[in-house]
C-alpha cells in the first residue's frame, strides 16, 4: 500500500502510529504527534469559523517554527489550499501573491526581522479578497474562535479532501519577470516527501534539523511532510546561526541535516568546530548548486578533519518537480559531487536534442496558477517538463547539469530570475535600460550584477532594489554603460555582460 495520499490523512496516520513520539522540538515547545494533530484540528476549526471554505487559499508569510507547521497543516485539514510566501519578501511582493491567489486568509509573523508586515501588506494593496489577516503569534485566538465549529464538522472537512485536490501553490519567479504559482496535488506533496524520506532511510529514530525555509519545497515538503510520513522528530530553525546550530546538533544528537552546500562549508570552516560533538550526524542531502568533490570528501571524512557523516547524497529538484533525481547510499564521492543522481521512483529524466533536461512523472506539478500558456510551454503534450537546464545523463542514468537555457542563477541556494529584478529596476526614475546577470561569489555561489543605462547612481539603484525585492534578489554590484550590447533582433547579449563582469573582455 502506498500509504496516505492527503495531508490530513498523513497527519492522522502519524498521530496513530507515533502518537506519544515527539513530532517537534522548538525551544521549550515539544509536542508529540498526537499533540500536533490536536493543535492542527483546533486551528483548522478557527479558519472555518473565520469563513474559510473548501478550496479557498490561505497565504502564510512567516519564518520557520512550530506555529508555521500548525498554521500550514490546518489549512489542508480545513480543506483549503496553502500558499507559502518567502519570509524575506517585501510587502509589495507578498501582496502580489495574496491578490493573485485571491487568498481569504493571510497568516503573518508581524514584526519578524523588525519589520511591519501587516502594515506593509496594507500599504501595497487593498487586499480585496482577504477576510482576515492573522498574526501567527495569535493562534490561541484563532483556536478560541474555532470552538463555534464542531469536531464533526472539521473531521468532515478533512475527510472530504481528495488526493487530486490542490494541496499547495508555491511561487517561483519566471523568465517573464513575474512569479508563477506551481500547483501540486495532495498525492504529489505527500508522495514526493515519502519517496525522499525512504531513499534517505529517514525513520522515527531520526532527529531532523530543518534550516531550509518552510516556505520553500525543501523545507516544507521534504521537511514537514517527510516528518509526517517517517515519524522523525523535527527541529525547526528560524534563522541560521553557526554556533547555535552546532550546539543544537551536539545537544539534541541531530541525525539528519539537509541543506545547501554553504551550510556544510560553514560547519567545516568554523574555527571552533572541534569544540562541539557533531558525531551524531548520519544523513546530509545537498543540492541547488555545484558541489565541490572535496566538500563531499570532507563531509564523509572522519573527525577531526571532516564531519564523519555516514550518508551524503546530492539531489536535483525544482518547485515544479520537488525531487526528480537523487544519489543513493554507496555512491562514490565523485558521483555525489559531480552528478545529481538518478531519477527517483515514479520519475523519468531524459535529455532533449537541444541538450535540455526533461522530467516526467508523478511529481511534476499540475500546472501554473491561472496561466495555461505558461503551463503548456513548460509541460509538453507528452507530459515532459522542460526544465530550462542543460544536462547530460551517464550510462547509469546519473544527471549532471551543465548550463541553463534560461538566465536564472542561484544565490545562496535561492533561484534568482534576472527578468524579475530588471522589471523592478526599470521603475526607478532615471533608469532607461538595465540587464542583470549572475556572477561568481565565493560565499553565495553567485550574486547579481546590474548593468544600467541612465541618469542615476549605484546607491540609488541598490536602495530602490532593497525596497522592492527580497535581499537575495538585490544585485551586489552596479555598472553603468552607455548602451547594453544587443543583437540584430534587439535581444541583450548577456553572454557578453557575463564576460565583462568576469573581466574577460578584450
Amino acid at each position: 500500500m502506498p500509504g496516505p495520499q492527503t495531508l490530513p490523512a498523513a497527519l492522522r496516520a502519524a498521530a496513530q502510529e507515533h502518537g506519544d513520539h515527539l513530532a517537534y522540538v522548538d525551544g521549550q515547545r515539544m509536542p508529540t504527534f498526537a499533540d500536533l494533530l490536536a493543535d492542527v484540528r483546533a486551528t483548522a476549526r478557527g479558519y472555518v469559523a473565520y469563513g474559510l471554505e473548501p478550496h479557498d487559499r490561505v497565504c502564510l508569510w512567516a519564518p520557520n517554527g512550530l506555529d508555521w507547521v500548525i498554521a500550514a497543516l490546518a489549512v489542508s485539514y480545513a480543506g483549503g489550499t496553502l500558499v507559502p510566501i518567502n519570509s524575506r519578501y517585501t510587502g509589495h511582493e507578498a501582496a502580489d501573491i495574496v491578490d493573485r491567489t485571491e487568498a481569504r486568509l493571510v497568516v503573518v509573523a508581524d514584526g519578524f526581522l523588525d519589520r511591519t508586515q501587516v502594515a506593509d501588506l496594507r500599504a501595497a494593496s487593498k487586499l480585496p479578497s482577504v477576510r482576515r489577516i492573522i498574526d501567527i503569534a495569535d493562534l490561541d485566538e484563532v483556536n478560541a474562535a474555532g470552538r463555534a465549529v464542531t469536531s464533526d464538522d472539521i473531521e468532515a472537512r478533512a475527510d472530504a479532501v481528495s488526493p487530486d485536490d490542490v494541496a499547495d501553490i508555491l511561487f517561483t519567479s519566471g523568465t517573464t519577470g513575474r512569479p508563477k504559482g506551481a500547483m501540486s496535488a495532495h498525492r504529489q506533496t505527500v508522495g514526493v516527501a515519502r519517496a525522499w524520506g525512504e531513499l534517505g532511510g529517514v525513520t522515527a529514530d531520526d532527529r531532523y534539523l530543518v534550516v531550509n525555509p518552510f516556505f520553500h519545497s525543501f523545507g516544507y515538503k521534504v521537511g514537514i511532510v517527510t516528518g509526517l510520513t517517517s515519524g522523525a522528530t523535527l527541529y525547526p530553525v528560524a534563522t541560521f546561526d553557526l554556533d547555535a546550530t552546532m550546539r543544537l546538533i551536539q545537544d539534541a544528537r541531530i541525525t539528519v541535516f539537509p541543506g545547501a552546500p554553504t551550510l556544510y562549508q560553514s560547519l567545516l570552516s568554523a574555527p571552533n568546530r572541534r569544540d562541539f560533538d557533531l558525531s551524531s550526524l548520519r544523513l546530509a542531502v545537498t543540492g541547488a548548486a555545484v558541489v565541490p568533490v572535496v566538500l563531499i570528501e570532507r563531509m564523509r571524512a572522519p573527525e577531526p578533519e571532516g564531519l564523519a557523516i555516514d550518508q551524503v547524497v546530492t539531489a536535483f529538484g525544482m518547485t515544479e518537480a520537488v525531487v526528480a533525481t537523487m544519489c543513493r547510499d554507496g555512491d562514490s564521492a565523485e558521483t555525489i559531487a559531480t552528478t545529481c543522481g538518478r531519477a527517483i521512483p515514479g520519475m523519468e529524466a531524459k535529455i532533449a536534442d537541444n541538450g535540455e533536461l526533461l522530467l516526467r512523472g508523478e511529481f511534476v506539478m499540475l500546472g501554473y496558477l491561472d496561466d495555461p500558456a505558461a503551463t503548456a510551454e513548460a509541460i509538453d503534450e507528452d507530459g515532459w517538463l522542460h526544465t530550462g537546464d542543460v544536462g547530460v545523463l551517464d550510462e547509469h542514468g546519473n544527471l549532471t547539469v551543465t548550463d541553463r537555457l534560461k538566465d536564472m542563477y542561484i544565490s545562496g541556494g535561492f533561484n534568482v530570475y534576472p527578468a524579475e529584478v530588471e522589471q523592478a529596476l526599470m521603475r526607478l526614475e532615471g533608469v532607461r535600460d538595465v540587464a542583470v546577470v549572475g556572477v561568481p561569489d565565493e560565499r553565495m555561489g553567485e550574486v547579481g550584477k546590474a548593468f544600467v543605462v541612465g541618469d542615476t547612481t549605484a546607491e540609488a539603484v541598490l536602495a530602490f532594489a532593497r525596497e522592492r525585492l527580497a535581499n537575495f534578489k538585490v544585485p551586489r554590484e552596479v555598472e553603468f554603460l552607455d548602451a547594453l550590447p544587443r543583437n540584430l533582433g534587439g535581444k541583450v547579449l548577456k553572454t557578453e555582460l557575463r564576460r565583462a563582469a568576469r573581466g574577460e573582455m578584450d
